[in-house]
């Protein structure tokens, strides 16, 4: 089911955006590409922050046509930005609760005390000084502030670009949970290919001002001829249950539709849906189911496609099973020598499983 539909242009100076893309009611939509690829301009003019042209609908109700512009204090969305932005004067409740007092009682769907739950903000609420606050915690107190507006959309742009590492990595498990509980549909922008491959169901990939893919983030990622195959960090998300403990050696069975994984332990019961990443530079074939090897996790799989990446390397993308795919990043050497085909059914040797929920 669609439930926003965007067709919006704007010029500024010599740069064009000209995005088309819709998405679907629930989950995480990523809009995802370079710096200077147009994503903060387009949540701005989703936003109603910046007036372009064309049209954008949001669960059947226009908030821009040709006749319409609705404005940016009448959308029912909450918006966080790069910057926590809080105001200094009031405690950091009063900050949570701001917009939060402003919308009709009827309309409240999202409570204080669900926030403060979702985000941890439990230790936090009664501190009077909202500066005090780290990086962290003032971006986990912006998002409750956007959420307590009861929003029926939540933009976020690049919220943990301006935090450092570490306080990336104690933000994201609340995101995560978010991404779980929350039924607010969410768009969020990142340049960060990790990111992405941990929070989105799906993805809105642009370049140069234009959406040049959107889809489901699995399939999306796992496309040959999109640039983010390419990347570095280039990989595949699988969705996966705990289905196995292994106590002896302290390991865990993750089941999936095609095949299973064995991973570093998870302290999590049986049923729970894992998502794990898969980097190309981790995933090694072979034409014959491998004997006496160290690496645990050897799948069935057929060659979908091979692209040649550069003067030596070659990328491969596997299915597994009925829908679940890899990408396999060997030697041209590697693919002469084995024979690689299309269509060809190998073993696949996944050398790493990175767990991202």
């Amino acid at each position: 089911m669609t439930w926003l539909r965007v067709h919006l242009k704007m010029q500024q100076g010599s740069f064009e955006l000209d995005a088309q893309f819709s998405a679907p009611p629930v989950g995480v939509t990523a809009l995802f590409g370079p710096s200077g690829s147009g994503k903060s301009t387009l949540l701005r003019c989703i936003a109603g922050l910046e007036q372009g042209h064309g049209w954008l609908r949001v669960n059947g109700v226009p908030w821009q046509d040709e006749t319409t512009f609705m404005p940016v204090h009448k959308r029912p969305l909450g918006y966080v930005f790069q910057e926590a932005s809080l105001f200094p004067h009031l405690s950091v409740r009063a900050n949570l609760e701001y917009g939060y007092k402003r919308i009709a009682a009827a309309q409240r769907k999202v409570q204080p005390e669900q926030v403060i739950d979702w985000l941890g903000l439990s230790h936090l609420v009664d501190r009077h000084d909202a500066t005090s606050l780290s990086g962290g915690e003032r971006q986990r107190v912006a998002i409750g502030r956007a959420l307590l507006v009861s929003p029926e959309l939540l933009l976020m742009d690049e919220p943990l670009s301006a935090l450092d590492t570490q306080s990336k990595q104690e933000i994201l498990p609340y995101l995560e949970r978010l991404h779980r509980e929350l039924q607010i549909p969410m768009l969020y922008v990142s340049h960060d290919m990790g990111e992405v491959a941990r929070l989105a169901d799906h993805l809105v990939l642009l370049k140069n001002g234009k959406v040049i893919a959107s889809g489901d983030v699995r399939e999306t990622l796992s496309r040959l001829d999109l640039p983010t195959a390419h990347f570095d960090d280039a990989g595949a998300v699988i969705e996966a249950k705990v289905a196995q403990q292994d106590e002896k050696y302290h390991l865990t069975r993750l089941d999936f539709a095609g095949g299973e994984l064995w991973v570093s332990r998870v302290e999590q019961p049986f049923g729970t849906t894992m998502r794990a990443r898969v980097l190309a530079r981790d995933v090694s074939i072979a034409t014959q189911v491998p004997h006496g090897s160290s690496i645990n996790n050897i799948l069935n799989a057929r060659i979908e496609e091979i692209r040649d990446e550069g003067v030596d390397k070659v990328l491969v993308r596997l299915r597994v099973g009925e829908a679940q795919q890899l990408l396999a990043r060997i030697t041209r050497r590697s693919r002469d020598h084995l024979g690689l085909v299309d269509g060809m059914y190998v073993c696949a040797q996944v050398k790493s499983v990175a767990l991202m929920s």
